[in-house]
């Protein structure tokens, strides 16, 4: 056997490290495969833990009940996000409030134009004008931003606040 390696141009002594490193790849490999097998015997005993074929049928028939229980609740919810959507957008909640002088004896800035509009842009424009004996109010209809009513220039600056409302820029 010696002459057969001698004849192809092997030593032996290369030919035996060779074959001891081979062997502890393969240990390291088997180590390797046997502690993977290991944990999935771990796993699968503990999946498995005092659970018989029905035991087993019975907790995937209340996971399914319960995922169906919820996909439900989730319906429901987003059918009352929906619905307080609509109601928000039929809200008052865009507003511009300014302040003013109406008479030139009256100081303090008592007389105000409040707008309060709804996502459409619709609502209503509130002014108070305050003079020395008496307050007067006047209501005026806004429809999609604008008025059918001639607007003061307090009116239309709170207009314009309140349909910018929320922008970062009120122009």
């Amino acid at each position: 056997m010696n002459n057969f390696f001698d004849a192809i141009g092997i030593d032996l002594g290369i030919l035996v490290v060779m074959l001891m490193v081979l062997v502890l790849v393969l240990i390291v490999l088997v180590l390797n495969v046997s502690l993977g097998l290991h944990r999935q015997r771990r796993r699968y005993n503990m999946f498995m833990k005092g659970a018989d074929g029905q035991s087993l049928e019975r907790v995937f028939s209340q996971k399914l009940k319960e995922v169906d229980r919820l996909s439900r609740a989730n319906e429901q919810s987003l059918e009352e996000v929906r619905g307080l959507k609509d109601m928000l957008s039929k809200s008052l909640t865009k507003y511009g409030i300014v302040k003013y002088d109406a008479f030139d004896d009256v100081g303090g800035k008592l007389s105000f134009a409040i707008a309060l509009l709804d996502m459409n842009n619709t609502g209503f424009i509130l002014n108070a004008i305050h003079s020395r004996d008496n307050c007067f109010f006047y209501i005026k209809e806004i429809v999609k931003g604008e008025s059918y009513i001639l607007l003061s220039s307090e009116e239309m600056d709170a207009l314009r606040q309140a349909v910018h409302f929320g922008e970062n820029k009120v122009r």
